[in-house]
């Protein structure tokens, strides 16, 4: 196991801030830079307005007369005044924001919130589509050191149009990601999550997704247009695709036939073999590797097994970056099926799929769902544990759902059985089965 989850992560300006607040509250942190700031600003003003006021009132040749260069009065003044309007913003930004209340929280509990995740661990989820922001929504309220590694072999819908008519990489499970760790007004995450209704040429477009692409146009590079989405919404982490090569998504299934691309696999008609990517070797992004490197924690899913979590573990660099780290490394099961892909599946099934297109050794957990019940006879089966474990492999369960719809994972049940796996693997303590 790697360190104890203080380091500086990858958080945004916003966590910053936070942490500034959190430094200047308790002992033995600092954050009195912006109070120098603001007195160095004070002084140089000042030293600067006294200047000016002795070339007014005292003659050449007198006691308080001081020769200084024109100008430079009025140089420090301009100068100091900067250097304490700045300094006052990052007081603001560091005391006043934190301390308001939010979201129905106290100021207390605000605090308390904001240092509880400055002090978490430094994890990545690995994923993609709307299991893969559902676990981020949990997440975030645990640490501000977040990584969503997201796959790019979306093909369909929204993502897809403009893959193929602007060549750039599908932003769709980009854009849901980033709304999920989002820390601004609800009007935006609800405008970056609108769809352009029928009849125009925007038809089907998410605001969100077109957002991106401009963006992208603008910084000149997609993950730099991530990025800066990221500052407009206040992202809480960072968001970063697997690969930055095109990569299309192909299917062998079982009846020999080949479905080529993401969006057609369900509908192959046939049991899944094995899944590809086209190339067959992208190079990984080296961001995400270094995210990977540097993680505590490291989740695998949950998403759909063949077309979400797939697809990021065969670029061969994510796979083995994850593989030779010391984070604590779990697989997080689906709770049901995904029709045309993992009919029938265990969650013995899942990880066996797994480990034969990538090999063991990619996690040490699998943590699944326990809470089943009987469901509507066309409805997706919920994914139930098998007997026969997989060598290597730890099965844990809990309770993961909503209370109120049993095929979707609960944000805040799965975020808060991963960090306690997580704690309990890093004080040693045994796992309970």
């Amino acid at each position: 196991m790697s360190g104890n989850g203080n380091g500086n992560g990858n958080g945004n300006g916003h966590s910053r801030r936070a942490d500034d607040l959190v430094k200047w509250l308790y002992p033995g942190i600092r954050v009195k830079r912006w109070i120098a700031g603001l007195a160095l600003g004070v002084g140089i003003a000042s030293l600067g307005l006294a200047y000016a006021f002795v070339r007014l009132v005292a003659p050449p040749g007198s006691q308080l007369y001081v020769y200084v260069p024109r100008g430079i009065p009025a140089i420090a003044v301009l100068m100091g005044a900067l250097i304490a309007g700045l300094s006052m913003v990052g007081l603001y930004r560091a005391v006043v924001y934190p301390l308001t209340p939010q979201n129905g929280h106290t100021t207390v509990n605000q605090l308390y919130r904001y240092r509880k995740r400055q002090r978490g661990p430094k994890v990545v989820a690995i994923g993609g589509g709307t299991g893969l922001a559902s676990l981020l929504r949990g997440l975030k309220e645990h640490t501000d050191h977040l990584t969503a590694v997201v796959t790019v072999a979306d093909d369909g819908g929204s993502s897809g149009r403009l893959r193929r008519e602007l060549g750039v990489l599908p932003p769709g499970d980009f854009r849901n990601c980033i709304v999920a760790l989002a820390e601004t007004e609800p009007i935006m995450a609800r405008l970056f999550e609108y769809r352009f209704g029928a009849g125009s040429v925007l038809e089907g477009h998410s605001f969100g997704n077109l957002f991106i692409v401009a963006m992208s146009g603008v910084t000149g590079t997609f993950p730099e247009a991530l990025k800066e989405t990221g500052r407009v919404l206040a992202v809480r982490g960072q968001v970063l695709p697997s690969t930055l090569e095109s990569v299309a998504l192909l299917a062998r299934l079982e009846d020999g036939h080949t479905v080529y691309g993401e969006s057609r696999i369900p509908s192959g008609g046939s049991p899944i073999r094995r899944v590809e990517l086209e190339p067959s070797d992208p190079a990984a992004y080296p961001e995400a590797v270094q995210a990977i490197r540097e993680a505590e924690l490291i989740v695998i899913g949950p998403g759909s097994l063949y077309t979400s979590v797939m697809p990021n573990l065969l670029v061969s660099g994510i796979a083995q970056a994850v593989r030779e780290s010391s984070a604590t490394r779990v697989y997080v099961c689906n709770v049901a099926t995904q029709p045309g892909e993992t009919d029938g599946y265990t969650v013995h099934d899942h990880v066996i799929a797994l480990h034969r297109h990538v090999g063991a050794g990619l996690f040490d957990y699998v943590l699944a769902n326990n809470n089943i019940a009987p469901l509507p006879k066309d409805w997706p089966n919920s994914v139930v544990a098998k007997d026969g474990a997989v060598p290597g492999v730890i099965e844990v369960t809990a309770d993961l759902v909503k209370d109120d719809y049993r095929l979707r994972h609960d944000p805040e049940k799965l975020a808060s059985r991963l960090m306690a796996l997580y704690c309990e693997c890093r004080n040693r303590q045994p796992v309970r089965r």
